[in-house]
């Protein structure tokens, strides 16, 4: 058993099979491997010093480039829609369309900000994003091992790629799936590109990307990291899948949503900001080289 699997953070509904799966992907070898992972509190900190950190939209939200006003609209969606969405008592088929709602309404908000691309770098330098501990580990021990990482985020592919970029680890084999913004020819936001992707439509996102994972089906085997249910459907795409093993942060309501969970993920960690199970999985897979 992997020492970091015995922390009183970590719950899994079988630890044996999670055992089994590490186990046959380290026979595997690394060449068979891919990671697929949300972003916003998943690879990042859900909150640091007992303050929350900001998500991809939140970083945009509090900065200089929004007003006022338009912070207020934007606080009064999340009021409005953030207890939706970690409500345990409904299901993804209730909260989808209202997630659909929440996500247009913001990207309208955005779009009427007249936000430049060229203040992006700046916004994220001055916010309080943090990559989760151990993060370097995580991002160089899969370039050198040359494992594909897929982020697959709801948030904003600008900003994410942007905190990435800042903290040194966007490295060649990071491909990312996001809502992407579409500037015009003076580099000012105009709208949104393509279909928008929420946390409750990853599956059709990895469907529709498909030809990313026809170029990796020689990697049946699938190391997931997320922080809600509708994170699960994001290795949907995959061809061939032998192995799967989903990571889950639960970062809010720990009780109410543990048991919904436990049945979901094969390793839970609960209020965890570090990455440290995933490496050390990622260790003992890669021979800890």
């Amino acid at each position: 058993m992997i020492p970091e699997l015995a922390r009183p953070s970590v719950c899994m509904r079988d630890s044996k099979r999670v055992e089994g799966v590490i186990q046959a992907m380290q026979q595997a070898g690394t060449s068979t491997l891919q990671v697929i992972s949300d972003f916003d509190m998943t690879l990042t900190r859900f909150s640091y010093n007992g303050k929350r950190c900001p998500t991809c939209h939140n970083i945009l939200d509090n900065s200089k480039l929004i007003s006022k006003e338009c912070k207020e609209k934007l606080k009064d969606l999340l009021n409005t829609y953030y207890p939706i969405e970690i409500d345990s008592g409904l299901s993804a088929e209730e909260k989808l369309p209202l997630m659909v709602e929440w996500w247009t309404k913001a990207h309208a908000l955005l779009v009427q900000q007249k936000i430049r691309k060229d203040l992006l770098s700046l916004v994220v330098r001055e916010s309080d994003a943090r990559l989760r501990e151990g993060y370097r580990l995580f991002f160089d021990c899969l370039q050198e091992h040359s494992i594909p990482l897929l982020i697959f985020s709801a948030g904003i592919g600008d900003v994410l790629e942007e905190v990435i970029r800042q903290a040194g680890v966007f490295h060649p084999n990071v491909k990312v799936f996001s809502n992407y913004m579409d500037f015009d020819e003076r580099g000012t936001l105009q709208a949104f590109k393509g279909q928008l992707i929420h946390i409750y439509n990853k599956r059709e996102g990895a469907l529709l990307n498909s030809s990313h994972f026809k170029e990796l089906r020689a990697r049946p085997n699938v190391l997931l990291l997320g922080d809600s249910l509708g994170d699960l459907t994001m290795a949907d795409g995959v061809y061939g899948m032998e192995n799967i093993l989903k990571i889950g942060y639960l970062n809010d309501k720990v009780e109410e949503r543990k048991e919904s969970y436990l049945k979901a993920y094969d390793i839970v960690l609960e209020r965890d900001e570090t990455m440290n199970v995933a490496n050390a999985i990622l260790l003992q897979i890669t021979g800890g080289q």
